[in-house]
């Protein structure tokens, strides 16, 4: 059967409020006033480096590099600490997880959130047993939109064939990379409009999503030499 990958943060869970609430407390701790939920949610997708130098650049003006590793483990150390308080599958992802492997699929997850956190997430909210492999940005080296977690997730699942499913632009650019058939996840944290992010079919709703996996393996299956 085909291996579906997923990515995390905007595709299975809404981590945006957890997210601010320890980018609030960093900048408290900063003597700052908290930015707003749609700001921070703009800031996600790149992992937690990238967020945090656009958090300095939004609040200073710049990065300090001297002070960036700081913000970094302080924001970690918040949200490490309740990483479900605020965060929420999205609706009928878990259903969608209970069908596709019923039907025989391998389910992954490539994130650009760490590994472990990643796992306590999923554990958190109930869905940890659906996966057969994590890998997060801190896995191999390099982070989406490279191509190398996405192959990692592929080849811990056994190899063959796969398919991604993400929101992002990001994702859909390493699953290009990857050469993967991807699926993109509507309702998430994409920053441009639907027709403008390259992607095989799109939903809405998670209810949507074992029909188009079964329609994507369908024409995979037709594709392949005979």
């Amino acid at each position: 059967m085909t291996s579906i990958i997923f990515d995390l943060d905007g595709t299975l869970i809404d981590s945006a409020p957890d997210i601010h609430a320890g980018i609030a407390k960093l900048l408290q701790e900063e003597g700052l006033a908290p930015l707003d939920l749609a700001t921070v949610q703009s800031f996600i997708g790149n992992g937690v480096p990238v967020l945090i130098e656009r958090v300095m650049q939004h609040c200073f003006g710049s990065v300090d590099p001297a002070r960036r590793d700081s913000f970094i483990a302080r924001f970690m150390a918040h949200y490490n600490a309740a990483p479900t308080a605020l965060t929420r599958l999205y609706p009928g992802v878990k259903g969608a997880l209970v069908q596709l492997q019923d039907e025989g699929h391998a389910i992954g997850l490539c994130t650009n959130k760490p590994a472990a956190i990643s796992g306590a997430i999923l554990t958190g909210l109930d869905v940890a047993q659906h996966f057969r492999a994590i890998i997060g940005g801190d896995s191999v080296g390099a982070k989406k939109p490279d191509p190398a977690p996405l192959h990692a997730a592929v080849e811990a699942l056994g190899g063959g064939k796969a398919i991604y499913v993400g929101d992002s632009e990001i994702d859909a650019t390493a699953a290009a990379a990857a050469r993967l058939p991807f699926l993109l996840y509507t309702e998430g944290y994409r920053k441009r409009p639907v027709a403008e992010i390259a992607h095989l079919d799109s939903f809405a709703d998670f209810r949507r999503l074992p029909a188009l996996v079964t329609a994507v393996a369908a024409k995979a299956a037709e594709a392949a030499p005979q």
